[in-house]
């Protein structure tokens, strides 16, 4: 194995080869094109950028593996709520080290450096001047992957930074907000030859990894259908002044009305249909609801002269968006984090032999059930939970456990020189209903196209998140 990783292309000549990404393409495609135009001149200019598929400019990145290292060494940028406790993940793998970290509350920097130093590592690198000191972080050459775990609207310069110094990147949720950054990240990681996957957990979960392998064993029959949701009430945390550094999530909802958070829903059900790996989701279509939930709760909770009460909100309390595939196969997502519901991520499956559906997990496929009755999912454990969930059973970390089986296979590939079970190409298609969801809502629910974020390498079989243990 190669502790060495190639030096990637110089920042010069990438940003010079990747200026204008967001202008490039081949103009107006027919797949939501006719309809936008007669909804309204806002959504013709949303279909014809949805259109646009940019000329390559590197090497696919689909199927390419790490180089194998005997120790990775991570560095992290971003210490709130999700970073503060994702590092005790990196820290229990013990061909992990984590060399650097970053935040500008220093605080928080000295923490997390001290967990680094319990866990019988060197002391890290601490990144705490200011915004900008990931830059520093990125640069240092004894570095191979770097995790981001910040505000949306920072993931992007930090993943291009992250790629640009010849690091692979694993960004937190949503990966980025516009088409055009999604397209950047695609290009960056095809020039660089270097990953950047969205870190989405939930695609590690038992139960969804358990009903990806029943989907490629057949257990459904033909896919027909799959929901995702990400329904989870925020109003408390989004309004308190100490869970996020910050009111920055609270604010998205002032400025987009789609679904702010589609990969906790869209991820799994992705990889059930094999998206990117022979389908592919070709266009979405959107629809709102009033935008009351936030403001209801400001006036019953917050204080006169709240900074809050400045904000005009416009995020739809509820989201629904029909995503259609290239196999004809329809996928519904939800978004609702501003009225009272019980956490659901619905995480749905159905095909021509039966049906799975969560929150409670149950099941009724042919011809195990009959008599219109629900089955019993947990009887399906043995012969189909995913080997990661049978090797490790109870997993340390949060989310039930989904959060250390994602860091752990991630980090096995990047130790053994696999290819990693999502890339660059997941993550923009997993992420691009943010953007595609907010101009479907403000055209009536028009249908717009998705983009080829692969460029045709969807039609070829690959692996995934169903993967094989290695030897």
């Amino acid at each position: 194995m190669n502790d060495n990783a190639p030096q990637p292309p110089s920042r010069r000549s990438v940003l010079r080869t990747t200026a204008g990404v967001a202008g490039a393409g081949i103009g107006l495609g027919a797949l939501g094109a006719g309809h936008a135009a007669a909804a309204s001149p806002e959504a013709a200019t949303a279909a014809e950028e949805t259109a646009r598929t940019p000329r390559r400019r590197g090497a696919t990145m689909a199927g390419v593996p790490f180089e194998g290292r005997s120790t990775v060494r991570v560095g992290i940028v971003g210490l709130g709520n999700r970073g503060g406790s994702m590092i005790d993940l990196f820290l229990a793998l013990p061909w992990v080290r984590v060399v650097a970290i970053c935040d500008p509350v220093k605080e928080k920097a000295e923490r997390a450096a001290a967990k680094v130093v319990a866990a019988g590592q060197p002391s890290p690198g601490l990144y705490t001047h200011g915004e900008d000191d990931y830059e520093n972080l990125c640069v240092r050459s004894d570095l191979d992957f770097v995790y981001v775990a910040t505000p949306w609207e920072l993931h992007v310069e930090m993943a291009r930074a992250a790629m640009l110094n010849g690091k692979h990147v694993g960004v937190e949720c949503p990966i980025a907000m516009t088409l055009a950054d999604l397209w950047e990240l695609v290009d960056l990681s095809e020039q660089t030859r270097r990953h950047c996957m969205q870190l989405e957990n939930c695609c590690y979960g038992r139960n969804e990894m358990r009903v990806l392998r029943m989907a490629h064993a057949g257990k459904f029959g033909d896919l027909l259908h799959g929901a995702g949701a990400y329904n989870h009430d925020l109003r408390e945390l989004m309004f308190s002044a100490t869970y996020y550094e910050g009111p920055w999530r609270r604010i998205w909802h002032t400025k987009l009305r789609g679904d702010l958070y589609p990969n906790h829903g869209f991820g799994p059900v992705a990889n059930y249909m094999d998206i990117n790996r022979g389908d592919r989701a070709v266009s979405i279509s959107s629809f709102g609801t009033p935008a009351l939930g936030l403001a209801e709760y400001r006036a019953k909770e917050m204080p006169p002269g709240d900074p809050s009460w400045k904000e005009t909100y416009i995020g739809a309390d509820r989201t629904i968006s029909l995503v259609q595939t290239e196999k004809g196969r329809v996928i519904r997502l939800e978004h609702d984090v501003s009225t009272p519901h019980p956490y659901s991520r619905i995480n749905s499956l159905g095909g021509t032999l039966g049906v799975f559906e969560d929150y409670p997990a149950r099941i009724y496929v042919e011809p195990d059930h009959k008599g219109h009755q629900w089955g019993d999912f947990a009887a399906y454990a043995t012969e189909f939970d995913h080997w990661l969930w049978k090797e490790h059973a109870n997993p340390p970390g949060g989310h039930g456990g989904m959060d250390y089986i994602m860091i752990f296979r991630l980090m096995q590939c990047m130790q053994l020189g696999l290819v990693p079970d999502f890339d660059v190409y997941d993550a923009a298609t997993w992420t691009a209903p943010v953007p595609l969801s907010h101009a479907s809502i403000k055209a009536k629910g028009v249908p717009l196209p998705i983009p080829d974020f692969t460029r045709g390498e969807w039609k070829k079989a690959r692996s995934g998140v169903d993967s094989v243990k290695p030897v």
